[in-house]
């Protein structure tokens, strides 16, 4: 029953078309079913994305109603300072931008991690232009029913949904491209500070499995080793250190898969993070679609005590 009135309240708040209001607080009610920490965590990544359009708030709570305990968001930034949840640095895929002829001038080129990308980017939005955008499915094999019923939400809204969920539900936020966003936002403005506000304004704090955190329980990640280093001093929530593709540099040190996996950097890095998020390919590799032998990377985290938080979609 709980879990049903979740869902009809939720529903009714997609359907006012909430512009980054967020619900009321309903994380004190008692008691909820604690997080179950004793076998690996199912984390959704960017909610039930198969079945409804990524990121949305409609995604996530289905992510919940389908077990999850967490849900993962990438966290980008509007121009005038707002937090969303969108995981490409671009409009382009994920959204009906194209179809606005009013945003037809947005469409800009920008450098990215070491290269050219090209299409319309948050940072050149408001987050009113924002929520006149509407969320659709990334792949044309999926389900496309549900494309242009659901605006793009924020940090906020992210939060909320966790936070009102009938069970305790973790979040597990990215801070995402945090170097290019950095080099947009004007008035001395750090995407890393703003984040980390959001965070205390809702209460996560606390060291992995502390009372606190079983509360809130929430891991912070990011690509980009720096921001992980600088938000150690400012919150002491659990962070993981994402590593990509063999081949993919680190944004903002240009570090290679290499370096950032080498016995001397995770020594370096373990005293900021409590665990790796690699990308699959590289725990066990690929070659003529058989997989291979497995790398010795997990073996070399778990040397340092450091948990492996992997994407297997």
């Amino acid at each position: 029953m709980a879990s049903l009135c979740f869902v009809v309240v939720f529903m009714l708040w997609i359907v006012s078309g909430c512009a980054g209001r967020p619900l009321h607080d309903y994380s004190s009610q008692k008691p909820k079913q604690p997080l179950r920490t004793f076998r690996p965590y199912n984390i959704a990544h960017r909610g039930s994305n198969g079945e409804l359009p990524e990121e949305t708030a409609a995604a996530y709570m289905r992510a919940i109603e389908e077990c999850a305990d967490f849900i993962e968001s990438d966290i980008l930034a509007t121009k005038d300072g707002e937090l969303i949840c969108m995981h490409d640095v671009t409009l382009d895929a994920t959204t009906d931008v194209a179809e606005h002829k009013e945003f037809a001038d947005r469409k800009r080129t920008y450098e990215v991690q070491w290269a050219n990308v090209t299409g319309w980017f948050p940072v050149d939005f408001t987050l009113e232009e924002i929520k006149t955008l509407r969320a659709k499915q990334r792949f044309p094999f999926r389900d496309q029913q549900y494309n242009g019923k659901f605006q793009i939400i924020t940090f906020d809204e992210f939060i909320s949904i966790a936070l009102n969920a009938p069970r305790v539900v973790g979040i597990y936020p990215e801070i995402k491209n945090p170097v290019f966003i950095n080099k947009h936002w004007a008035d001395g403005k750090k995407f890393e500070d703003k984040f980390v506000q959001m965070l205390k304004k809702y209460g996560y704090k606390g060291g992995y499995m502390l009372e606190d955190w079983l509360e809130k329980p929430i891991f912070i990640q990011s690509f980009a080793p720096t921001s992980l280093v600088y938000i150690s001093k400012l919150i002491d929530s659990p962070k993981v250190f994402l590593t990509d593709d063999f081949s993919i540099l680190t944004e903002d040190t240009k570090q290679t898969y290499d370096e950032i996996t080498s016995d001397k950097y995770l020594d370096y890095i373990k005293d900021h993070v409590v665990g790796i998020g690699p990308w699959k390919d590289t725990i066990v590799p690929p070659l003529n679609r058989r997989l291979q032998a497995p790398t010795d990377l997990i073996a070399k985290a778990h040397a340092r005590k450091l948990q492996v938080f992997s994407n297997i979609n």
